[in-house]
């Protein structure tokens, strides 16, 4: 989530990953996994199974895809490995900070892809503790403009997530977005969804205190170099990082 541009920062990112569905969908179905090993294999008592789901269905994963994840999470298919989660820092150009959570069951592969890509691509790893600190953990409810009858507008969704302890709603141009604390996660997301509006995705995220203005086409391609190098790794789950880029420096980017 980094500042003003955010939506055009994320639709670069997507776009990259939208070129390797097939890595997308392995991470989505490794959430769902480890969701279902964590919190047991029924997403009506487990809302981050839940969330999971409907992130991986979001997507267009195959819903045999999806149930089998689960089977494999509660022991009924063979296969399942058992992952942890580790948190790897850097920095890249433009003195952006970068925080990196893998999903691995293997943490000597992790750290040896994770420093290969960041270093190979012009930044460098970042001790333990320096970044973290930079970001907060909040419950992140995504919410799509879809247009019609049930469009959602940023003051709808202010009013629908009110009492359900929405801390900040931003409206990024094609998706507006609701912050809170983790805590409060399940009751924004179901607040969104009595409201009547659909929701892209809900999970716990890392947001930044602050955002690195970045004013050079150069730098912000520097920058997601190493960001998207981050994406295309098995074990990366997600990348945080929080530059702010204008949008006509990002729509330059996307022309090349």
């Amino acid at each position: 989530m980094s500042g003003h541009s955010m939506w055009a920062t994320t639709k670069h990112k997507k776009a990259a990953i939208d070129a390797k569905r097939g890595k997308l969908f392995a991470k989505l179905i490794k959430n769902i996994e480890v969701a279902a090993r964590t919190g047991g294999a029924d997403p009506s008592g487990n809302p981050t199974l839940y969330d999971a789901i409907q992130k991986a269905k979001k997507n267009s994963v195959p819903n045999d895809n999806i149930d089998r994840a689960v089977k494999r999470a509660a022991g009924g298919e063979g296969g399942g490995a058992e992952y942890i989660t580790i948190m790897y820092e850097a920095y890249v150009a433009g003195g952006v900070a970068v925080l990196i959570e893998c999903l691995t069951d293997n943490r000597n592969r992790s750290a040896s892809d994770v420093r290969v890509a960041v270093t190979r691509n012009g930044g460098r790893m970042a001790d333990m503790g320096s970044v973290q600190r930079l970001f907060n953990r909040k419950g992140v409810v995504a919410v799509e403009i879809a247009g019609g009858d049930n469009e959602a507008t940023e003051l709808a969704v202010m009013e629908a997530t009110l009492d359900a302890n929405a801390e900040e709603v931003r409206d990024d141009g094609h998706v507006i977005t609701v912050l809170s604390d983790p805590n409060d996660l399940v009751a924004v997301r179901k607040a969104v969804q009595e409201a009547g509006l659909d929701y892209e995705s809900a999970e716990v995220q890392y947001v930044p205190s602050f955002t690195e203005a970045i004013s050079d086409k150069e730098t912000a391609a520097k920058i997601f170099r190493v960001l998207d190098a981050l994406e295309d790794l098995d074990d990366v789950q997600s990348v945080y990082s929080n530059e702010d880029v204008p949008d006509e420096i990002m729509e330059q980017l996307d022309e090349e």
